[in-house]
Parts: structure tokens; C-alpha cells; sequence
């Protein structure tokens, strides 16, 4: 009865599905690339077979060490490192040496250690300025023993300090 007209199909609406379904996938590209830049947990080892290898052994030394009950203090403030260790009475052990180790999660160029010398307090540190962003914090102290106390952690920098 009535004739409908209809409705052509013309470039203008091409482009425009040719721009929703691009940019549908450019923006979901975009976001997924700052997720996995700020959030990947990730640790560069120079040998992965070797690493799997390591873990159980690791994880054993772990739980030795957690069934001491000793605490760690691990303080940042610009320009100083500082790390103390107390048994689970709150006494001040005295270990021989001590090392941190501050590795970025998945970038080894900037990686450096540093040797923290015995302070007044009974606590170690350092004279050293840590660049802002995220850290793994490594602290081995040689207490003697057949392997250091290791304290690791993962930190956030920020303005030279983190609490």
C-alpha cells in the first residue's frame, strides 16, 4: 500500500563504523597497555630453569627463618638507608655484615647494591639516594649461619622516601 523509501547505505556511515570499530580497539589496546605497565609483578632472572629449580629450597629457608620470629626495620628517607634487626624478644641483633639489594621488577639497568655500615643506634645504613618508582628490596645479613637472614620486599618510592 504505502511505499516505504529507503535508506542507503553511503560512505559517511562506512566512516563511521570504519571509526567506532578502530577506535573500539585502539582505546582497549591503550587501556590493557597501561594495565600491564603499571601492574606487572614480574622479576628478570638470568636463568628461568635454573630459578624453578631454586624455589622449594628458597621457600624452605623461608620458613626457617619466620619460625625465629625476628623483626626487620627497613627505613628510606632521601639520602639515607637504614635497616635493623631485632629477635622476637626486641633485642638488637648485631649481624656481621649487611647488604641491600634494590632491583626495579622487570628492568636490571638501574639495579645497584649497597653495603650498610653499622650505626650509633645498632642499626645499619647508608648514605644513598633511591630513585622514585618501584622497588624490590633485597637485605641479606650475615648472621653467621650458612645462609644471611633475608628480608625482600617490594616498595614504592616516592619523593625519596617510603613508609
Amino acid at each position: 500500500m504505502f511505499a516505504r523509501a529507503q535508506k542507503q547505505f553511503t560512505g559517511w556511515h562506512m566512516l563511521a563504523v570504519m571509526v567506532l570499530f578502530f577506535g573500539t580497539v585502539i582505546s582497549v589496546n591503550i587501556v590493557m597497555a597501561i594495565y600491564a605497565n603499571t601492574s606487572w609483578t614480574g622479576l628478570v632472572v638470568q636463568n628461568t630453569y635454573v630459578a624453578s629449580q631454586e624455589f622449594n629450597s628458597r621457600a624452605e629457608a623461608g620458613r626457617v627463618q619466620a619460625a625465629k620470629g625476628w623483626k626487620t626495620t627497613l627505613e628510606l628517607q632521601p639520602g639515607l638507608v637504614r635497616f635493623a634487626l631485632t629477635d622476637a624478644t626486641g633485642a638488637a641483633i648485631h649481624p656481621k655484615g649487611v647488604t641491600a639489594t634494590f632491583r626495579r621488577p622487570a628492568y636490571e639497568a638501574e639495579d645497584q647494591t649497597i653495603t650498610l655500615k653499622p650505626l650509633a643506634d645498632g642499626a645499619y645504613g647508608a648514605e644513598q639516594t633511591i630513585r622514585d618508582g618501584i622497588w624490590i628490596v633485597e637485605v641479606d645479613a650475615d648472621i653467621g649461619e650458612a645462609l644471611p637472614y633475608r628480608d625482600v620486599r617490594r616498595i614504592i618510592v616516592k619523593e625519596g622516601a617510603f613508609k
